[in-house]
């Protein structure tokens, strides 16, 4: 076993308390260790990813116990690139944090930091389903804290209601997850994969009611419609630090949409076929629908990008909801590109909110770096709303061009009217904000607005996020043929999941369960007892 594999969980997992018990009052100490972790998590992230590149499932047996059994994390292509997306996009809001004293509202800043990140990772590593939901507590749990990080009335009201729905989606996670088992008396992911093939159709009644309630519960994380309406008022309230990180939290729960419900309930699965599709295909549409309308009728700053954020989930899971590989080779091109454009808008927001006083979109006297401010907000607003030449236009134009046939009308309609309507959303909100700065008369007798004090300039550290950010866009954007065809080895994996299946269960270990042997399904040659599955 590669004992890299655990690292990602592993190294926050002991910074966390370190930082919060040890550290938490001094805040020099605690900024040292946090960055040189995300630091060396990047480091892992990139080696994982060099591992993985070749095509081998690699899994790591905790307690070398074999699965179905034990648990198991497991590095493929696609497990790899999201924890080094998650690693360099915790890295650059991190710096933002830093040179913006965000991190000093709080003491435990840095300790919910890492316990976030390895919420995510785990996520993103773990091979059994009932485990996703412990990592999905895990960053749950953290980002309450980091959402309402300084307090505030606002802020713990949107907090609050981030805390029910999230609450009920897990509720409805552990009932599913019950469902599931009952079902198929497994919940290890290869297994399932394995057993729910094998399901006669008289059988799959409640199969098919856990495969919905699963969809529910991430269509809740992604922000899909109907249950899109929580992302908003949390985005648009926490600190713009967490709301640039959680730019990933909604593709975690993509992600666990296109690993479980292609792995286990994908195309050709007879007990389920074509269920997925027709619920999370319209839910897609009306979520692009929702997102470009809240962008241009938004009359906040934050809530114009919070909408966006749901426009671009809903674009990305247009391409999951048809399950073929050129979609969702488009789409995990999209998560990618998605997840830098919000956290690079997110994190300007910040400053210029911070110059103006408020983040209304009404004119007001104009700060000092106004035109640079604008350059980016404009390089920002041409990704997110998919203009040539950044990747948001490549990741729209692959996602278009997979989404042909029967797809076709719908699915180009909802994009391309999504897209000009995001455009004027954001063209207008860049109007009041930069253009018409320069055009605020003061009020009656009180002198012209330049000899009111200016608000202070934002020095490079702060500035310099943002632009790595708007920068991964342009190198995505460059070198979109390696992305691509490294989307497209993690989405051969997916839809051809004989690897994973024989990489997790392992054929050279007994595979019995609940007494019945199923080692020739697993092409085991022994066929001697295994141990318990008791306590899973």
């Amino acid at each position: 076993m590669n004992h890299w594999i655990i690292a990602p969980v592993v190294l926050p997992a002991l910074l966390a308390p370190m930082l919060g018990f040890v550290m938490r009052h001094d805040i020099t100490l605690a900024r040292v260790f946090s960055v040189a972790g995300n630091v060396a998590l990047v480091a892992i992230a990139l080696g994982l990813t060099w591992i993985a590149a070749d095509g081998e499932v690699h899994v790591y047996r905790l307690g070398a116990w074999p699965a179905p059994f034990g648990i198991v994390l497991v590095l493929d292509r696609l497990s790899a690139m999201m924890v080094l997306l998650t690693a360099l996009l915790a890295l650059i809001v991190l710096w933002h944090a830093i040179a913006t004293d965000w991190d000093m509202r709080g003491r435990h800043f840095h300790a919910l930091w890492q316990f976030q990140l390895m919420g995510i990772s785990g996520a993103f590593l773990t091979g059994d389903a009932f485990n996703l939901f412990v990592f999905f507590e895990v960053l749950l749990i953290a980002s309450y804290g980091l959402m309402i990080h300084s307090g505030g009335r606002v802020r713990l009201q949107a907090g609050l209601q981030y805390v029910v729905m999230n609450l009920a989606g897990s509720t409805l996670f552990l009932i599913a997850l019950g469902t599931l088992y009952a079902t198929t008396g497994t919940l290890n992911i290869a297994d399932l994969a394995v057993k729910v093939q094998d399901m006669p159709l008289d059988d799959a009644g409640l199969l098919r009611v856990a495969a919905i309630l699963l969809l529910i519960v991430f269509a809740i994380k992604a922000a899909l419609f109907p249950v899109q309406f929580w992302l908003p008022a949390t985005y648009a309230n926490a600190p713009a630090p967490v709301a640039a990180l959680f730019a990933i939290m909604t593709k975690v729960g993509a992600y666990a949409i296109i690993r479980l419900h292609t792995l286990i309930f994908g195309p050709g699965t007879p007990a389920v076929e074509g269920l997925i599709t027709q619920w999370l295909y319209p839910a897609a549409l009306i979520t692009i629908a929702v997102g470009a309308f809240g962008v241009i009728g938004a009359k906040r700053l934050m809530s114009l990008l919070a909408y966006a954020v749901v426009g671009s989930m809903g674009t990305m899971m247009l391409a999951v909801a048809v399950f073929t590989p050129e979609a969702t080779t488009a789409a995990l091109y999209y998560l990618i590109h998605s997840t830098f454009s919000a956290a690079a808008l997110f994190l300007l927001a910040d400053l210029v909110v911070t110059r103006r006083g408020n983040d209304h979109l009404s004119a007001q006297p104009k700060t000092l770096q106004n035109g640079l401010f604008a350059a980016l907000f404009f390089g920002g607003a041409i990704a997110m709303a998919g203009m040539p030449p950044l990747s948001g236009f490549l990741g729209k134009l692959l996602v278009m061009d997979a989404l042909r046939g029967d797809w076709l009308v719908l699915s180009w309609v909802a994009i391309l009217v999504g897209s000009l309507v995001t455009i004027v959303g954001f063209a207008r909100a860049g109007s009041v904000i930069f253009w018409k700065a320069e055009q605020v008369t003061p009020p009656e007798g009180t002198g012209p607005v330049d000899a009111l004090p200016p608000p202070p300039e934002a020095k490079f550290s702060e500035i310099a996020p943002t632009g790595v950010a708007l920068a991964m866009l342009v190198a995505l954007s460059a070198f979109a043929g390696p992305v691509t065809n490294y989307a497209q080895g993690a989405t051969a994996d997916l839809f051809n999941p004989a690897a994973y299946v024989d990489a997790v269960l392992d054929p050279d270990a007994p595979t019995k369960v609940f007494g019945k042997d199923h080692s020739d399904d697993y092409g085991a040659a022994d066929k001697t007892d295994a141990p318990s599955n008791e306590g899973h």
